[in-house]
């Protein structure tokens, strides 16, 4: 693990063909009750949740932690990829407590920062979106020793790219939504068999009618 950002785990709730939604973006539920229930025991044994805005304008969620449908103890801080600052002020996401939200505006919203919101402006990448690296530096230099990406394929796609996913949780329905589902991770640009980032499986097991598979980065 590089010294200058947290240890990153990547969570996925798919179906058995890697769909996290329908074409139409439905995607509650895939997985079964106890397969979330263990998604927000992880969630509270990391320091943050980060999530990206695709996620949170389609499903608009807290991103807590709820283990036995109420709030643990210990709850993460939760932040956004939001290049153009979109995060709804009066949403879900915001009003359920303080979160961050990492973009690249000149001029964020008002109400983002009147509802309590943390705005942290950071450097663009070449593509224009403010940049996944500089944000984890940035939680790392503020504390943050574990995070949890939930999000959609495109910040999964990201995420693996940058070479900064130590570890993923994944969580399988016994489900096939076919090739007109939205993929788990978006394109990743490969084009050799020796390119793809590659990850050892530490553990399999039931959880409920749900197989949830960990692997570490090799």
């Amino acid at each position: 693990m590089s010294e200058d950002r947290p240890q990153v785990t990547l969570k996925l709730a798919t179906s058995l063909d890697s769909r996290i939604a329908l074409s139409t973006g439905v995607s509650q539920w895939i997985t079964g009750a106890q397969s979330r229930a263990e998604v927000h025991r992880l969630r509270a044994n990391h320091d943050v949740m980060l999530t990206g805005i695709g996620t949170v304008l389609a499903d608009d969620p807290k991103l807590t932690a709820r283990p036995d449908g109420v709030d643990a103890p210990h709850q993460p801080r939760r932040a956004v990829m939001d290049s153009r600052a979109r995060t709804p002020a009066h949403g879900a996401f915001v009003q359920a407590g303080p979160v961050t939200v990492f973009h690249v505006n000149d001029h964020p919203p008002a109400d983002l920062v009147e509802a309590g919101a943390e705005l942290i402006r950071i450097a663009p990448q070449p593509d224009g979106r403010a940049c996944l690296t500089a944000a984890l530096l940035w939680l790392y230099r503020t504390g943050a020793r574990t995070l949890m990406i939930e999000a959609g394929g495109a910040l999964a796609s990201r995420a693996i790219a940058a070479g900064v996913v130590d570890r993923i949780e994944w969580f399988r329905a016994p489900i096939i939504l076919g090739g007109d589902g939205l993929p788990a991770i978006a394109a990743l640009g490969l084009e050799s068999l020796s390119e793809p980032p590659t990850f050892n499986r530490t553990s399999v097991r039931e959880c409920g009618r749900d197989l949830w598979e960990s692997w570490e980065r090799i």
